[in-house]
């Protein structure tokens, strides 16, 4: 088969990964067990969420890093039930039980721990002897890369084995000021190059590949072609996956993917001190005129939250939408969320995607 056409493998240390295509981490338990094992089966890297996926537990309120740790669990083996292809987790750095849930991933013999929101200057710390778990930090310069792999390599003796670089269109909370979002000098474009620099000088220093995955607002095949020919090893995608059968939010959460138009896709002041993406509605309004959401939390889960004054809890937003109800939250999307018609399998996804990249030879 002609290589030009078809989508080749991404390799991650002696991994070798089918399709170049790691299913983006989508919380709150948006990407779990189902999602990533259906990508892991069509050659991908499935991700499964680890932000708020204790939301099910009974004694969630309780136990908080009990029932989260037990969560985790249970999706990973869940997951390697039905796959024998790579699974990784997403564990944002700024939640408050990271290290639970990186021992938890490591201890359970995840594949990947991608790790972003903030720089996982410790991560190496809590991986246990003998585990093979791939790390992967989420950055968004080719600084940011370098502080990572200083520090790795004086504490810890270790680098990344990939690095995923994620522009502002992304959806989610986004590593840019906000009057960086729509800043030129900031799309993924320019991004790439600075990683790749910073990503070949850790190579040529220690004698072995660290490939970098492009992210944020990737949703065709020719989108993969396009930062594959800069240099990219592969793609993380997330917005697009939500709209297919095997995800693990409601249909009333996927049916707002397909009810969005262009232009209702925007970007929210999150309590947790981030910039985020999402799809605009009633909460959101509301929030912006000033009203505040009573709600009693139980558990600081992300460390920048100041949940004394947050107007509103965004893991119960986020959960409230995951579950369909948008009048006590709402769903955070990448910027092509508009361009979703309709619901269909991970397969028939990657297909079209495989199509779409023959397609843009």
């Amino acid at each position: 088969m002609n290589s030009k056409l078809d989508l080749p493998p991404l390799v991650i240390g002696e991994m070798t990964i089918p399709l170049p295509i790691i299913q983006g981490g989508m919380g709150v338990a948006i990407s779990l067990s189902g999602l990533a094992g259906a990508v892991a089966n069509e050659g991908g890297i499935g991700v499964i969420a680890t932000a708020g996926i204790g939301q099910s537990e009974p004694d969630l309120f309780k136990n908080f890093r009990e029932s989260n740790i037990r969560a985790l669990r249970k999706e990973i083996r869940k997951a390697r039930a039905n796959t024998k292809g790579f699974i990784g987790v997403n564990i944002m750095s700024a939640l408050t039980n990271y290290e639970d849930l990186a021992r938890t991933a490591m201890e359970e013999g995840i594949d990947f721990i991608i790790s972003g929101a903030g720089l996982p200057m410790n991560l190496p710390a809590y991986r246990p002897e003998g585990s093979k778990t791939k790390f992967i930090p989420i950055v968004s310069s080719g600084r940011a890369a370098a502080v990572i792999a200083r520090r790795w390599k004086e504490r810890f003796d270790c680098q990344p084995d990939a690095f995923i670089v994620e522009g502002p269109m992304a959806g989610g909370h986004l590593g840019f000021k906000p009057e960086q979002l729509d800043d030129p000098a900031f799309a993924l474009e320019k991004l790439i190059p600075d990683v790749l620099a910073t990503a070949k000088t850790l190579e040529e220093k220690y004698g072995r590949p660290i490939p970098v995955i492009a992210a944020g607002g990737i949703y065709t095949g020719a989108d993969i072609r396009r930062f594959l020919d800069m240099g990219a090893a592969g793609v993380q995608m997330a917005t697009r996956f939500v709209t297919t059968f095997e995800c693990d939010a409601s249909d009333a959460f996927k049916q707002a993917y397909i009810n969005c138009k262009e232009g209702e896709v925007k970007i929210i002041e999150s309590p947790v001190g981030m910039p985020g993406r999402a799809i605009g509605n009633a909460f959101i309004d509301a929030v912006e005129r000033g009203e505040k959401m009573p709600y009693n939390c139980s558990y600081h889960c992300i460390i920048s939250c100041d949940v004394q004054n947050s107007p509103y809890c965004i893991a119960h937003a986020l959960l409230s939408a995951r579950k369909g109800n948008f009048k006590h939250g709402f769903a955070f999307a990448g910027v092509n969320a508009w361009r979703a018609t309709k619901i269909i399998s991970v397969h028939q996804l990657v297909g079209e995607l495989r199509e779409e990249f023959r397609q843009s030879a």
